[in-house]
């Protein structure tokens, strides 16, 4: 075909009906990468762990296969194919990895576990397994936006495109992350979701094979034939009205590339604001999630909203993209926006709404979807203006980088890696670096001063001389210092995230309202999550962390903290091996490290600032166990310690976060138990706490069935507030367990044990018949009760979806009481002598 190279064609494909159905294209494309992203994040932290450093390894991998697509594309690639075709393709192989990742990586994720571990050595296995499974598939991801921009020109026409295009991919990514968070993962699991992507994949690979068929091509590789260039090196498209400039055969086909003058800038500056924008997503989740609940709903909602104003932004940017005369400085227009955005986000997060009235309790049962509603209306006011103005930035970062003989495809592959590369850094930076040492504040006030770093490299070198080189004029220079003022009295508004809202979370405007809150002795912001000390009037101690009290010096919380930490160890003949699982308050971890049995002791905890924090604030409560020479602290992931470590225990007690914060389920499934009873040494036994409050039903039923379905002889123990429910105590053997009243006893009344017998004694237990009177259910009293239970498991973590349904409910005793329904006196569960089994059985009947 011979197409006409007069300057009356330069807008004839940007004008033709079939691109607006590219950007549909580009919608389901974006939907499925977001599944995807979504499926292998949560499959490789199975393996991996949830750990910073994990994430780390786990983000990086995959931003930086997009980038390497993003740049490989025009190199490696000819030219010559209908960029259509390429781009289907490149779904296609997108669909067929989806499918390796989910059947091929239990098989690699065995040889991980085998090898990997702590230290540089396991580091570097982790990097290994996620590029293993992780780069394929995201370098083809990143393949697909320059392939299509090779059937555009690099004219404001054509940028304004490709600019809809990368809305269109944004769009489908905020449906993904909603497909993924509330119906695929929440209703069926991995595989169905996996399969509901390849099939996304699917239809856009054909679609993009339909339209290749029905439209024109002619790549500048046959138009250098044409013209006397049998190799055809030269890369362009329909578009392009310059002749075929320069790339060889050896260059994968790839036109000839030179920036606009300013271009470098420009690049460094849509890189600044990748990295600004990344950042500032983790702020926004980390105080977010104090104010909306840190469950999966939320992280789904959070980022939805952030990719929303992403892609608007990148629509009203590709509009003004056709018409802006000066591209750079309207880029520079919007990170100033971004400047102002932030000061706005950070007003939203840490002042305006945690102070919106509102009662969370009021989004239950059938209203929770209201909630859901609001929760998104609230990250929307907060995360909108900047998210927008980060959207609008890429297509006028196109467009000020563009010159008329460029490579599209080379074009969109520069200026998409750079704005990659800073997105890695600041997503990487935030949590390891600046919040754990700065903390939100200061972060933010690092990330406003890296978008005001960019407006100044856009606006004070002025390039508009025929010499392509900048000129530092009086005017650039003015712009610049009013830029600057501009931004540093926004930044002085920032204000540190409140005390009150770490510790109560989205409860804080209501307990500001009746005034119960206690004094703040400590407000800190680790690595993953925040956390707080309060002293109450009363005198007693709150721990708080994700936005809510996990533990407390209060009657009801010592009693059940007691119970896990000495069930742990006085149920074994000889508990010399200890591991607890979440360090707390260190109540759980002391009252285990107290057992004269005990010679070895290891807290695994997930945040570093955790230990530091209650060794110093609870250590009355907590025994010192922090500063106990047969304690060791590992910060890792409980879940990868466990699989990596050759160790076995005589006893595991978990205490980790509420079912219903995002990634704790992993620390409640079937496979998770299956792995910890590996672990035990013969005799070992495996405790855990589950809360009956802030929960609901179905998610109790699924943690209790869940637990009996590894541990068949495990039995249930009630802790008991007022007379009420309020949490219970899940105990697992190794082997079955005959609990031996007499031989309890004798070992508290040894005199090595007196500290022990006190510890039981100060929350109400004086004799193990008193102890063990709060036997509530066991697995065959336990099996009419969990029939319609559905089991927690790795394909699924049905758990985190189920409890964060049930966040702001209070049934606590409901739920006890219907589970109390089948509660019956277990016969050949305890022995001992005639009087202890008596007292045993009238303290159970009688309630304790």
């Amino acid at each position: 075909m011979t197409v006409s190279r007069s300057q009356d064609f330069e807008g004839s494909l940007a004008s033709t009906p079939y691109l607006p159905w590219i950007v549909l294209l580009f919608v389901g494309s974006g939907c499925a990468a977001l599944v995807y992203e979504i499926v292998w994040f949560q499959l490789l932290q199975l393996i991996i762990g949830s750990s910073a450093i994990s994430l780390a390894v786990l983000l990086s991998t995959f931003m930086g296969g997009m980038c390497i697509g993003s740049l490989g594309l025009a190199r490696f690639v000819s030219a010559r194919p209908h960029p259509l075709r390429v781009y289907a393709l490149l779904e296609a192989a997108i669909g067929v990895w989806g499918v390796l990742v989910l059947f091929g990586l239990p098989w690699v994720g065995g040889l991980y576990l085998a090898i990997g571990g702590p230290g540089i050595a396991g580091l570097l296995f982790r990097g290994l397994l996620c590029a293993l499974f992780l780069l394929p598939p995201t370098i083809l991801m990143g393949a697909t936006l320059p392939a299509i921009a090779r059937w555009v020109r690099a004219t404001p026409r054509g940028v304004s495109w490709l600019g809809f295009f990368y809305g269109g991919n944004t769009a489908g990514a905020v449906a993904g992350c909603l497909l993924a968070g509330f119906y695929l993962l929440r209703v069926h699991d991995v595989v169905f979701a996996t399969f509901a992507a390849v099939g996304i994949n699917a239809v856009v690979t054909v679609a993009g094979l339909l339209l290749a068929r029905w439209t024109p091509h002619e790549s500048m590789a046959a138009e250098g034939a044409v013209e006397g260039n049998p190799e055809g090196g030269g890369g362009g498209t329909m578009e392009t009205a310059a002749p075929a400039g320069g790339a060889g055969p050896g260059e994968g086909g790839a036109g000839r590339f030179e920036l606009a003058p300013g271009g470098r800038l420009v690049l460094v500056a849509i890189a600044l604001s990748g990295m600004t924008a990344l950042g500032s997503e983790v702020v926004w989740t980390r105080l977010l999630s104090l104010s909306l609940g840190a469950t999966v709903y939320t992280f789904s909602i959070i980022l939805a909203a952030f990719l929303l104003g992403i892609g608007l932004g990148s629509a009203a940017g590709s509009a003004w993209a056709r018409s802006v005369k000066d591209a750079r400085r309207a880029l520079g227009w919007c990170q100033l926006g971004v400047v102002a955005g932030l000061a706005w986000a950070a007003y939203c997060a840490t002042e305006a709404i945690p102070h919106w009235p509102v009662d969370p309790t009021l989004a239950t049962g059938e209203y929770v979807r209201f909630g859901f509603q609001f929760d998104l209306v609230r990250c929307l006011v907060c995360a909108l203006p900047a998210a927008f103005f980060w959207g609008a930035s890429f297509p006028l970062a196109l467009a000020g980088a563009a010159s008329p003989e460029q490579d599209p495809g080379r074009l969109v592959g520069r200026v998409y890696a750079a704005n990659t590369l800073g997105a890695i850094v600041g997503a990487l930076a935030a949590p390891l670096l600046l919040i754990a040492w700065l903390g939100t504040q200061r972060t933010q006030q690092v990330l406003m001063a890296m978008a005001t770093l960019s407006v100044l490299l856009l606006w004070v070198p002025d390039f508009r001389d025929d010499t392509g080189k900048p000129r530092w004029g009086r005017a650039g220079v003015l712009r610049g210092a009013a830029a600057t003022v501009f931004a540093l009295i926004l930044a002085s508004t920032i204000q540190p995230v409140p005390g009150l809202l770490v510790a109560y979370g989205r409860y804080m405007a209501m307990r500001l309202n009746n005034g119960n809150y206690g004094e703040m002795v400590f407000v800190g912001e680790g690595m993953h999550s925040s956390m707080a000390v309060s002293r109450l009037s009363t005198g007693y101690l709150n721990y708080h962390n994700a936005g809510k009290v996990q533990a407390s010096s209060e009657p009801q919380d010592m009693r059940l903290q007691r119970m896990l930490g000495h069930m742990t160890t006085i149920i074994p003949e000889n508990p010399r091996s200890v591991m607890v699982i979440g360090c707390g308050a260190g109540v759980t971890a002391g009252a285990v490290s107290i057992d004269p049995a005990v010679e070895e002791l290891t807290i695994v905890e997930i945040e570093p600032l955790v230990p530091r924090v209650v060794s110093t604030y609870f250590s009355e409560h907590n025994f010192a166990v922090v500063q106990n020479p047969k304690t060791t602290v590992v910060t890792d992931d409980a879940r990868h310690f466990l699989l990596t470590t050759d160790r076995t225990f005589d006893a595991i007690t978990s205490d980790p976060f509420d079912p219903w914060v995002k990634g704790a389920a992993t620390l409640y499934t079937q496979e998770f138990w299956e792995v910890a009873r590996e672990r035990l040494n013969p005799g070992g036994v495996v405790t855990v706490f589950v809360q009956l409050y802030e929960s609901n039903l179905a998610a109790v039923k699924s943690e209790v069935a869940t637990f009996l379905s590894v541990f068949p002889e495990g039995m249930v123990f009630a802790n008991l507030h007022q007379g009420q429910g309020y949490d219970v105590v899940m105990l697992g053997q190794k082997e079955r367990t005959v609990i031996d009243l007499d031989r309890v006893d004798e070992r508290l009344s040894r005199p090595e044990y007196q500290e022990v017998a006190n510890s039981l004694i100060d929350v109400g237990f004086y004799s193990a018949a008193q102890l063990f009177s709060t036997f509530a259910i066991r697995k065959p009293e336990a099996d009419a009760w969990l029939a319609d239970a559905q089991i927690n498991r790795d394909r699924n973590l049905r758990l985190q979806y189920l409890a964060g349904l049930g966040v702001n409910l209070y049934e606590a005793d409901a739920i006890y009481q219907d589970m109390a329904r089948y509660r019956t006196f277990p016969p050949g569960l305890f022995t001992g002598s005639p009087d202890r089994l008596y007292e045993l059985e009238e303290r159970f009947y009688s309630g304790g």
